[in-house]
């Protein structure tokens, strides 16, 4: 695996419909979320693009000590222009605008390297931190499910180190 560089970006609060289920890396079994969801797409409406969107809200404390067994909430969701007539079984999510480092990743969806790279060498020798904001993946058309020739872009929220530093210091 080459190791990316990210684009930092800025993005708009991004409304959501989908479904969504408490994981841990221990019992990381997606694919039944996405199943289900996949099966009532249809009924979504005011869909912005055909573009699916993987949703991950890790608790605050998550990434301070490895724990396999703690457990997270993953989405499977699309971006919707507004929360209209969300079908009965959906549920809405929204992701605040903010600060995201986005990594354009090419490989299969089964090979955590790159998640490896970006938390284990590209944050810490980077200038910014990560924040408690929702974590998401765009699966476009170039998407291919455990293909090694599959494309998406991962947004990892962060904001400056000098900031957090800054208020430390003052308060």
């Amino acid at each position: 695996m080459n190791s990316p560089a990210p684009i930092i970006k800025t993005t708009h609060e991004r409304k959501l419909i989908g479904m969504h289920m408490n994981l841990s890396l221990a019992n990381h079994n997606v694919s039944e979320l996405w199943q289900e969801f996949m099966q009532h797409l249809a009924t979504i409406q005011h869909k912005m693009n055909c573009e699916l969107v993987s949703v991950t809200n890790y608790p605050n404390d998550f990434f301070r000590a490895f724990d396999v067994e703690k457990s997270f909430e993953k989405w499977a969701a699309v971006e919707v222009s507004d929360f209209t007539n969300v079908p009965d079984n959906m549920e809405t999510v929204v992701i605040p605008s903010g600060l995201y480092a986005v990594f354009q990743y090419k490989g299969s969806s089964a090979n955590n390297a790159i998640f490896q790279y970006i938390f284990g060498a590209w944050l810490p020798q980077s200038e910014y931190q990560l924040d408690q904001r929702p974590h998401f993946e765009i699966l476009g058309d170039k998407y291919k499910n455990n293909d090694p020739n599959s494309e998406e872009e991962l947004w990892i929220p962060v904001k400056p180190k000098i900031f957090s530093s800054v208020l430390s210091q003052t308060h």
